[in-house]
Formats: C-alpha cells, structure tokens, sequence
C-alpha cells in the first residue's frame, strides 16, 4: 500500500511542478497583456495621478478588466466574490481568482513536495491548509485596520465637504477636495468615486459602489443622505455636519468600551498562549514526557482536540468582548 502511495506521489509531483510552472507562464503573459489595458484607461482618464492615487486606478483597473474564462467561471462563486471585496477593503492589489488560484495551487505544490520528503501525511496537509490560511489571515487584519482608519477619518472627511458646499462647490468638487486631500484609505476611496464619475459612472452609483465596497454603516448613511437630498432638495452641508458629529461621539463612545472590555480580551490571549508555552517549556526540560504527545497516536489526538479548544474558547471571549456600538 506505502508503495502504491510512492508511486502516485512519484508521478504527481512532476505533473504539479509542470502546472505550477505552466500556471506561472500564463500569468506573465496576462501580466504583460495588462500593460496595455493600464494605457487605455490612462488616455480615458485624461489625468496624470500621484503614487497615493495608485491603489484607486488598480481598483478600477481590476473592475473594467477583461476576465479569462476562469476568472469568470470562479467569478461566479460566493467565496471569491467575498475574497475579493476583502481584497478591495484591505486595498491589496490583487484579483479574487487568480489570487485563490494561487494558494490553492502552492498549497497543493506544498502538501505533494512534503509527502515526496516522507513527511507525515497529516503533518503535511497541517502545513499545506497553514499556507492556505495565512494569506486570508493577512488580508482580514489589514482589511480590519483599514476600515477603522476610514471610520476613523470620516468625520474629517463630512466636515472637508460641508465647508466645501458651503464655499460654493458642487458635491463632485467636494469629493475630488477630499480624495486630493486626505490620505489613505478615505482619499484613495474618494478618488475612486471622482474617477469612476470620469468614466461616465452616475455619482449616485459611484456612490453605492463605494457602500458595497467598504460596507460601513457611517457611509451607507452618508450615502443615503446624499441621496436623499439630490432627490428632494435640502441642505446637505447641515446633513454632513450632523453626521460628522454623530460619529464622533460614538467613536468616543466605542474607545470607552474598548478600554471597558481591555481585560477581557487580554485574559483570552493569556488563556490561548499558556498552554502553547508550558507545552514548550516541557519540551525543554523533560523532552521525554513531553514527547509521547507527538509520538504516541492517542497523543496526537488529544493535541489536535486541544488545539480545537483553545482556538473556540478564544473566539467564544473575542465574540463576548468584541461589543457593537
């Protein structure tokens, strides 16, 4: 059985270094089609754009792209069109599909290379679904510090566009003032609603995909106000600034709590370390005791449930402090 296992290993890790390898070409190519498509949508919009404004042409770019047939068929999957607004919200530069093409594909490539060095199968795959993980886990923390920052910034950004109405500009002046003038991420998500306008993009539209994209319930209401106001009239300048103020109470509001709720979310951390760091030090000292876990087959399984544990009693004190304001 060992030996049919080699073989099948045998023939697949060259199948899956061709196709990685393969996989790579078409790529390059696609990469330098891409070069093209940047000069067309550079002539359209008829401007020259500063570094901090590069994120907002990629975001574009990726939208109006043409997609392959297998960015189109994975298109249609809820996963990748999850992954990719988190890859918007975080604002990486890369597409859904092609990014998941490329971590399943290396930690398929992965889990074969390890098996072919006689590695433990379920060691194996441990590390192929970690090489998995921790791009999406990368992605969810820069997402998360992104969109406080925006959240963060809004306030500012209300009080930039009610002075600006009320110095006379129109509502598209006051959100190219905004994506000119502040930094990342509000002003990168600005000028993407200025430059899609340029585009020939409804500001009404610009303005809900901007919603859909950050899915912050500030902007929806900003949104919504907006729209509102372009439907029946109304002072818009007084609507922003009552916002802004709203929002700047209930940041103040959730900092209180967050530092309320501080020892909480320390205890939980300390709780899910502790064991990892007496398990380690146990190593150190009595390497002997501690290595019937690693060796012994009912060792592993209680490592395993033990890892499950900490893992649901960390997100059980994470979901209990973690409170909506």
């Amino acid at each position: 059985m060992d030996n049919f296992i080699n073989q099948i290993g045998l023939y697949a890790l060259p199948l899956s270094g061709s196709t990685l390898l393969a996989y790579g070409v078409y790529q390059l190519i696609l990469d330098l089609r891409k070069s093209d498509q940047k000069r067309v949508l550079d002539r359209l919009t008829d401007r020259v754009r500063s570094e901090e404004r590069k994120s907002a042409d990629s975001i574009l770019r990726r939208r109006y792209e043409p997609k392959t047939a297998i960015s189109a068929a994975l298109a249609k999957l809820s996963v990748v069109a999850w992954l990719q607004r988190a890859l918007d919200q975080a604002c990486i530069e890369w597409s859904a599909p092609r990014a998941l093409l490329n971590l399943v594909t290396l930690a398929l490539f992965s889990f074969v290379g390890l098996y072919m060095l006689q590695w433990n199968p379920i060691v194996a795959a441990c590390i192929a679904a970690a090489i998995l993980l921790m791009p999406l886990v990368v992605i969810h923390v820069k997402r998360k510090m992104r969109l406080n920052r925006m959240m963060n910034q809004l306030p500012d950004v209300f009080e930039l566009m009610s002075q600006a109405l009320r110095a006379g500009h129109s509502l598209a002046n006051a959100i190219q003032l905004v994506g000119q003038q502040l930094p990342d991420p509000a002003g990168t998500e600005f000028a993407i609603v200025f430059q899609e306008q340029n585009l020939g993009v409804k500001i009404e539209d610009s303005l809900k995909n901007m919603a859909d994209r950050l899915d912050l319930m500030d902007v929806r209401f900003f949104v919504t106000a907006v729209l509102i106001q372009r439907t029946t009239g109304g002072d818009l300048a007084a609507v922003l600034d009552n916002i802004s103020a709203v929002i700047r109470d209930r940041i103040k509001l959730f900092g209180q709590v967050k530092a309320l709720t501080a020892e909480g979310r320390l205890s939980g951390w300390v709780l899910f370390a502790l064991p990892i760091a007496v398990f380690g030090m146990e190593m150190v000292v009595n390497p002997d005791y501690g290595r019937v876990l690693l060796e012994d087959p009912i060792g592993r399984y209680c490592l395993i449930g033990a890892g499950v544990s900490q893992l649901l009693g960390l997100a059980m004190i994470q979901k209990i402090v973690n409170i909506k304001v």
